[in-house]
């Protein structure tokens, strides 16, 4: 079979055997990915990475004991299911997980891959590949109303107009709150702005504007830019996933007595629900479509500046 591989920021295609099914797994046959920020990250260096990326799809399952023939998708986190972490239902923390083309375990770029049985979630039959295969990244902006107890209809600023804030921007907005985007590309906005969110081009942001804020630029400024649009004892949602130290002068934080909140992964479940009710804007953030042996191509492509998501799709 085909295989994506990562090694010292190089992007290849290589063959290699169909991987076993080990007990509890499935063997999945990728229909469809998605490039991320984080598989760039990973492409530059985070987390030291080398091998097969991946954590968007959608895929067919070929063999399990129970989904055989359904069309899914699947939770990034292999937890060890015994730890007072997964006991308790955070195996998204599970201290010894491996992760989806992240972590120690192959990911999702290529023919065939194998998950747990217990991470994956059947695709309704009238959503779409191309939109199912955003549900890992709008789980992750669902998460945001896990984590925070927000008032009714109150105002949040998303900064940021990639991938992500733009998600971020849309779900937090079908949810009844006074979204507030700000990025530097029109073209990309107006996707949130058709979804009912307020939009702008800001080269100078407003400061202590908000009780709530969150940084979606994927960038190391972003944190700082983020903080001084939060007022005095106003609440942080930190979203970008960046390789490398990122400078910030903290004493603001103190000062303003901030809270920060860390966010990542998300439950499936409210994203799949979200997706099926139709409210998010998802084919007008597709920018490129590559077939899987391309794959040097789509990520070289997923990484000029103001293209949104770019596909993977088995030939």
């Amino acid at each position: 079979m085909f295989a994506v591989r990562l090694d010292q920021g190089q992007v290849s295609v290589v063959r290699r055997p169909r991987p076993s099914r080990p007990s509890g797994h499935a063997l999945l046959r990728l229909r469809l990915g998605g490039i991320c920020n984080t598989d760039l990250e990973l492409q530059r260096g985070y987390y030291g990475f080398r091998g097969t990326p991946g954590h968007e799809f959608v895929a067919d399952v070929v063999e399990a004991d129970r989904l055989t023939g359904r069309r899914v998708v699947g939770e990034i986190n292999l937890p060890c299911g015994v730890c007072d972490w997964c006991r308790r239902g955070l195996g998204r923390h599970c201290p010894t997980r491996t992760v989806l083309g992240i972590v120690r375990h192959p990911g999702a770029f290529q023919e065939f891959f194998t998950l747990p049985e217990a991470n994956l979630h059947p695709i309704p039959d009238t959503l779409p590949d191309e939109e199912a295969v955003f549900t890992e990244p709008v789980a992750a902006a669902c998460e945001i109303l896990d984590q925070v107890k927000f008032p009714k209809g109150a105002a949040v600023a998303v900064l940021g107009d990639g991938k992500l804030g733009l998600l971020i921007a849309q779900v937090l907005a079908a949810h009844g709150l006074d979204v507030h985007q700000f990025g530097r590309h029109r073209d990309k906005l107006r996707i949130a702005a058709a979804a009912g969110v307020n939009t702008a081009v800001a080269r100078r942001l407003p400061r202590a504007a908000f009780d709530y804020a969150v940084d979606a630029t994927g960038s190391s400024d972003g944190l700082r830019e983020a903080a001084a649009m939060v007022r005095p004892r106003g609440t942080l949602i930190l979203k970008s996933t960046v390789h490398g130290a990122v400078p910030i002068d903290m004493a603001p934080v103190i000062v303003n007595e901030l809270t920060l909140v860390g966010s990542r992964c998300g439950r499936f479940g409210p994203a799949l629900r979200l997706l099926r009710s139709g409210k998010l804007r998802l084919r007008e953030m597709i920018s490129a479509r590559f077939p899987l042996q391309a794959a040097p191509e789509a990520f070289a492509e997923a990484a000029r500046q103001g293209v949104l998501k770019v596909l993977l799709k088995p030939l």
